[in-house]
């Protein structure tokens, strides 16, 4: 046999094969929307469940794999899924509207879930809604085993039902006291020093801080304020938002009240880059000088710092690192759900600004 003749008969064979895999792939999809139609779903839930995905759950998974085996659909042996996470996301205001601070926590946990074949799916959800009847209606719809809570202090019913139900809980910006689920979080008090301290190098006694939210993370960032203005010797003001609507607004007003009564600040640390926008604004508006006459510090490291004119001088938490360690830390738990709680705090770390400029003590 020539060469010519071999290659046409490779080419013939190459055809046959072709053919083949199409008329199997055909059959494949007929038979999977035959399922779809004797089942009463749709071919891509179908789909799901011979690929073995998460989110269907069992009565449908069982009703679907039994009509498969009816049918004689050949069914391939997966390896078990890995046991799924939900991370509920806090949607409400008390955070001042951080939703851009919850969307570099969110990127960290989906792409961290997806290195590791981690089940993971998000559900937003308002903390005084998430009660343990809403809790796990949200686990048992997707299937997940674990829990993110995001920015989301659990209320005493909501602790007592995970503590007792023993679902692996991790909680991404927050912490709890009493170390019964496991914390991750910035290091909100020593960032909170960190960020006065730079206010009283810069030669500031009189020091505005900007806060508000029932959280345990911003307590934190209250007692770090106060600590630095103690070991300095210096005066410092708390004055709490409502966060009823606008963080910005409110810092505005409240600005322009707290230095009516007082004009002697020089500077304010804020709770978040939002508030200290609305400082500037304020601070501006009395025609004082930034930062030559007040200056300011931030926390956080939002978009809205780089875009302030003068730029914030803040505290900058890498978020995308809080989302990741946290699937790590709820892989870790959910193979070892027995140890004890931990939490881990990540640094933060100044960001300079014009906000800020050292100058001499007084």
């Amino acid at each position: 046999m020539n060469f010519a003749r071999i290659c046409f008969v490779l080419a013939k064979l190459h055809k046959l094969c072709n053919l083949c895999a199409m008329s199997d792939i055909s059959s494949k999809r007929l038979r999977q929307a035959d399922i779809a139609t004797r089942a009463g779903v749709s071919v891509s839930t179908v789909s799901r469940v011979l690929a073995n995905e998460p989110g269907i759950s069992d009565d449908v998974r069982r009703q679907i794999l039994q009509v498969a085996s009816e049918i004689g659909y050949p069914i391939k042996a997966t390896p078990p899924a890995s046991p799924g996470a939900l991370a509920l996301i806090a949607s409400h205001g008390v955070t001042g509207g951080l939703s851009v601070f919850y969307e570099g926590i969110v990127e960290g946990l989906r792409s961290e879930a997806a290195k590791l074949g981690m089940p993971f799916d998000i559900r937003l959800a308002r903390e005084a809604r998430a009660t343990p009847e809403a809790v796990r209606e949200h686990l048992e719809s997707v299937g997940a085993e674990g829990l993110f809570l995001v920015g989301i202090d659990p209320a005493a019913p909501l602790c007592k039902w995970l503590e007792e139900s023993r679902t692996p809980v991790i909680l991404v910006n927050g912490t709890d006291p009493q170390m019964r689920f496991d914390g991750i979080s910035p290091s909100n008090f020593h960032g909170a020093y960190a960020a006065t301290n730079r206010l009283l190098e810069a030669g500031h006694r009189r020091i505005l801080h900007l806060t508000g939210s029932h959280r345990h993370t911003i307590r934190e960032r209250v007692r770090g304020f106060e600590a630095a203005i103690a070991s300095a010797d210096g005066e410092g003001r708390v004055i709490r938002l409502p966060f009823e609507g606008n963080s910005s607004v409110e810092a505005h007003a409240a600005t322009l009240a707290a230095l009516a009564e007082d004009g002697g600040f020089t500077a304010a640390f804020c709770m978040n880059d939002f508030i200290a926008v609305g400082v500037l604004e304020a601070v501006t508006e009395l025609g004082r000088r930034v930062p030559e006459d007040f200056a300011i510090v931030g926390f956080d490291d939002l978009p809205c710092a780089e875009m302030a004119n003068p730029r914030l001088a803040t505290m900058r938490v890498d978020r995308v690192a809080l989302g990741r360690d946290a699937i790590g830390m709820m892989h870790f738990r959910l193979h070892h759900r027995d140890t004890p709680a931990r939490h881990v705090s990540h640094a933060v770390f100044p960001v300079a600004g014009g906000s800020l400029e050292a100058r001499r003590h007084p």
